[in-house]
């Protein structure tokens, strides 16, 4: 510690559980035997319209996911029921369920409507729970975010789609991509015309893939919790799984 700012006391911690004080170490954070399957994505679009951009877009990104090596799984959100308004039990709510445990990393398009993300990419993130049981499903997995619009480039519905990759505890990547006038940026083919709009998406998906890589084996501890870890098992599952309120 500099001596330009000293402690009037000498470091104590009465507060701290010292036996659940765990110091990062950068040993903690080598992989003795790093996974060799393909990283998996799972991505997510928030339009059902016929010729959805963001949806289009998605499709680029997947592209670029698979042709660096990844595994990519698309949920289509048509038929996908508003929260609450059918049981958990349903099959689209249960298959985003699923998809939502087995990715590694995801990626959420969304057109901006009325300054905001859709409702339909909305309903998608409220349908994943913060925990299921006590494991998080999207707890320390990557994330990128990308938007479309109709009209100029705005930033809107990414930085709300941030906000909730942080509520569900992603390591949500520093790149984003904000396609202006998107429907200029198409050919009849629905293939993406070359851009820097397009370049972007290419940026984007070749970062989320590095980060993907550097976390997956090690995102247990790195959102591994002095908090969490002073309550036992019984008590975290009772607090995180709270009925809505």
């Amino acid at each position: 510690m500099s001596d330009a700012t000293p402690l009037r006391t000498p470091a104590s911690f009465p507060a701290l559980d010292a036996e659940l004080f765990d110091p990062p170490t950068p040993e903690r954070l080598s992989v003795r035997e790093p996974s060799q399957h393909k990283p998996r994505f799972l991505m997510l679009y928030g339009s059902l319209r016929e010729r959805s951009y963001s949806r289009l877009v998605t499709f680029e990104a997947a592209r670029l996911l698979e042709a660096m090596g990844g595994e990519v799984k698309i949920f289509d959100p048509a038929g996908l029921p508003l929260p609450d308004s059918e049981p958990d039990s349903h099959p689209k709510v249960r298959e985003l369920r699923e998809l939502a445990r087995w990715a590694e990393g995801m990626v959420w398009t969304s057109p901006e409507r009325h300054g905001a993300m859709t409702g339909i990419m909305k309903a998608q993130i409220d349908w994943i729970p913060l925990a299921l049981g006590a494991v998080r499903p999207t707890q320390g997995k990557t994330l990128a975010v990308m938007q479309v619009s109709g009209g100029s480039q705005s930033f809107n519905a990414v930085n709300q789609m941030r906000v909730l990759g942080r509520w569900m505890r992603m390591v949500t990547i520093p790149n984003q991509s904000s396609v202006a006038k998107a429907f200029l940026e198409f050919d009849e083919a629905g293939r993406m015309k070359p851009s820097s709009y397009y370049d972007r998406i290419v940026d984007v998906m070749e970062e989320l893939f590095k980060f993907t890589l550097l976390t997956r084996d090690v995102s247990s501890y790195l959102v591994d919790r002095y908090s969490e870890r002073k309550e036992s098992a019984s008590e975290l599952s009772k607090r995180v799984n709270q009925k809505s309120i």
